[in-house]
């Protein structure tokens, strides 16, 4: 008895030892640099970005922060510097709604953003979990409370990254290990922070950004069976309230903050399709913008951009890869009507780019 006991005590001293190593070794490597800027080890990066964000925040050197979603996840933060002169972050989050933009914007204002460049487009302000509640994206993390550290700290995953960079950091491993990391079971492996959701510099744009794509997209969800779809979610109260509680609440509790919102250039198609298939979705955002519209443009540290009615770009379907989704090319454009302020929405006339964007969707006609 006295026996099995000993083993069973070994056992668990044996265990506790390994869970305790597993975590010295991550607070040591900290992949994330949620602790510190990565100096042990070469840092490398993940695509999750609603984790990765959580280390930027805190070891990144920046002066604007870069917020939207898969609208603005291509970005890449050294054209944000260059077309605009400052040292920005991209946080851009797949998928994201308000709550979490918010959220992850309160955060990195209160590291010193100074200027917050924010893709806006209707659908993240619908009805989902408030942020203390949300299951994808973990506030005490943010926080570093005891929680947010100890998950990070006892994570397994987070354990078995710390190990693959230390051995990424042995000279003679360096090169084939980071060859070999995007094909790995590992999330940190990118080599560089302006590769973070980029896609690759020698990317074929014709292939993936073409109008047969597009289409082939709106050809999909106008469809009977799946144009229901175009509405779900949709609901003007709820969305109201989240603008008014996550943008207007946010902005207003920084004033000194300088907030460049824009709305980002879909494709023509993606109003014609809800003209044709979903009539009540269409109204829901258009009223929804023309409040938002109404309301950003009256607070002094807002800029508000409307590039939904350029109609060199909107129409051009060759610039999209569904009816939504633009590409790099129009990432480029985008910073250079940020830069410039040429379709800057005017606070003394706040709904002309909506009018003009009603008159484009009303008179525009499919070929076929």
């Amino acid at each position: 008895m006295r026996s099995a006991f000993t083993h069973l005590l070994r056992l668990l001293l044996a265990s506790a030892a390994c869970v305790l190593g597993a975590a010295a070794l991550t607070f040591v490597v900290d992949p994330l640099q949620l602790f510190r800027p990565s100096r042990l080890v070469p840092a490398f990066y993940s695509e999750d970005t609603r984790v990765q964000n959580a280390g930027l925040i805190r070891s990144q050197p920046f002066d604007t922060a870069f917020m939207g979603t898969s609208l603005a996840i291509h970005f890449r933060q050294s054209d944000i510097d260059r077309a605009l002169g400052v040292r920005s972050l991209k946080l851009a989050m797949t998928g994201s709604n308000s709550r979490q933009q918010a959220f992850v914007l309160e955060q990195a204002i209160d590291r010193g953003a100074k200027r917050v460049i924010w893709e806006m487009d209707d659908f993240i302000f619908i009805d989902a979990a408030e942020i203390e509640a949300d299951p994808y994206l973990s506030v005490d993390l943010y926080r570093r409370t005891t929680k947010g550290i100890a998950s990070y700290l006892f994570s397994a995953a987070m354990a078995k990254e710390s190990l693959f960079a230390l051995l990424r950091s042995v000279p003679p491993l360096r090169e084939p290990l980071t060859r070999a990391s995007p094909y790995l079971p590992v999330k940190f492996a990118l080599s560089d922070i302006d590769d973070i959701y980029a896609l690759p510099r020698d990317f074929d744009v014709a292939r993936d950004y073409n109008a047969k794509k597009t289409l082939a997209a709106f050809t999909y969800i106008t469809s009977p069976v799946r144009s229901r779809f175009l509405g779900e979610g949709y609901g003007y109260d709820a969305m109201v309230r989240h603008f008014e509680q996550d943008a207007v609440g946010l902005i207003a509790r920084h004033p000194g903050v300088t907030f460049d919102i824009y709305f980002p250039p879909y494709s023509i198609l993606q109003f014609v399709a809800m003209r044709d298939a979903s009539p009540e979705t269409l109204k829901i955002v258009t009223d929804l913008t023309a409040h938002i519209a109404q309301r950003l443009t009256q607070l002094p540290n807002v800029r508000l951009h409307d590039f939904r009615a350029v109609k060199s770009v909107t129409h051009d379907l060759n610039n999209y890869s569904d009816v939504i989704h633009h590409s790099p090319v129009i990432d480029a454009k985008v910073l250079k009507w940020l830069a410039s302020g040429e379709y800057r929405v005017d606070p003394e006339a706040p709904l002309a780019s909506l009018d003009e964007l009603k008159k484009q969707v009303e008179a525009y006609r499919l070929a076929r």
